[in-house]
């Protein structure tokens, strides 16, 4: 298939480039390059620099795909709430303008990378495709509402799509094809990691009395690598004649703060500084989903998302960008 993947120079675009460039298919990157590395594309996939709020251009380079991979939202929690409008402008009007140039173009098949935050506040653990949706920032109501539209497009133009939602992307190749890292980042693991270079002074950790295994916050994180597979799970499921489907891919069990902090001094050979402070508002103790259903339909097992695996090739992603101190 000739795929485009809006986004693809991006952390996890690059990854997903890479596999379906592994699996034979003609991929095409269109990236704006706001926050994607021209590096990460993998040399076999045709690069087109270009943005999804242009329709002349997003026409022309879905030109002759079969599919498109969309992964170019903003996804900042935090400045969805503050700064709605640049969420409005990209994450629902572009999107919706690219969507609408792909059924143009004769696109097939949709995969839309979505989120677990559509669900909002847990009501139960593992959280299922089942659990009650309502987002508590912006940024998941975006992701919603472009689920929402895929169900009609495919129920009036019979565009297939495939929804996928997860909580956070973690780790890097293992093969140490792409070290790209993400600019300003605000998630946990970099966060650690720039404790371990000595490039930041400490962790925060907000709390440390929850009822989890060591009183820290846990969360599910999937490795990039896993999320790559899944998404080329998903066009091949399409492709032979299954129907649009959304799924959660989850591990069905999370790390907690310290799991991360300890995992990198393993692996770092150093210690990483780290201070207790107290909780933030809103912060549930655990969050993690179920990915039985993907496994069901797909046949998706992640088999890179443990602790270890995440933080060895994380780490080795800033050794190789000479950030070690």
């Amino acid at each position: 298939m000739k795929i485009t993947v809006a986004g693809g120079a991006g952390y996890i675009g690059s990854h997903v480039a890479r596999r379906l460039v592994e699996a034979g298919h003609e991929v095409v990157i269109y990236d704006n390059l706001s926050t994607g590395n021209r590096s990460s594309v993998p040399a076999e996939a045709t690069f087109v620099h270009g943005d999804v709020s242009d329709p002349l251009a997003s026409r022309k380079v879905l030109a002759g795909s079969d599919a498109l991979i969309y992964l170019a939202a903003w996804k900042a929690a935090g400045e969805s709430m503050t700064d709605p409008v640049k969420y409005s402008r990209n994450n629902l009007q572009a999107t919706l303008s690219f969507l609408d140039a792909a059924h143009d173009a004769g696109v097939k098949y949709v995969v839309f990378s979505s989120s677990a935050a559509v669900f909002g506040e847990p009501k139960y653990l593992p959280i299922d495709e089942d659990h009650p949706k309502d987002p508590t920032n912006y940024y998941g109501f975006t992701k919603l509402e472009i689920e929402r539209v895929l169900a009609w497009y495919d129920r009036l133009l019979g565009l297939k799509s495939a929804c996928l939602r997860y909580f956070n992307a973690a780790g890097y190749d293992p093969a140490g094809r792409i070290t790209g890292l993400e600019r300003n980042p605000a998630n946990l693991i970099p966060v650690v990691m720039e404790a371990a270079c000595g490039v930041r002074a400490k962790v925060q950790i907000f709390g440390n009395d929850y009822d989890t295994h060591d009183g820290t916050g846990v969360r599910d994180y999937i490795h990039v690598t896993d999320l790559a597979e899944a998404h080329l799970m998903a066009l091949e499921y399409m492709e032979k004649g299954g129907k649009s489907f959304v799924v959660n891919l989850g591990t069905g069990k999370g790390l907690s703060v310290l799991d991360v902090v300890n995992s990198a001094a393993k692996f770092s050979g150093r210690d990483v500084p780290y201070q207790i402070v107290g909780r933030r508002e809103g912060d549930p103790a655990a969050l993690w989903a179920s990915g039985e259903k993907a496994k069901e339909l797909l046949g998706w097992v992640p088999r890179h998302s443990d602790v270890d695996t995440i933080v060895s090739t994380t780490w080795a992603a800033y050794k190789a960008n000479g950030l070690v101190r």
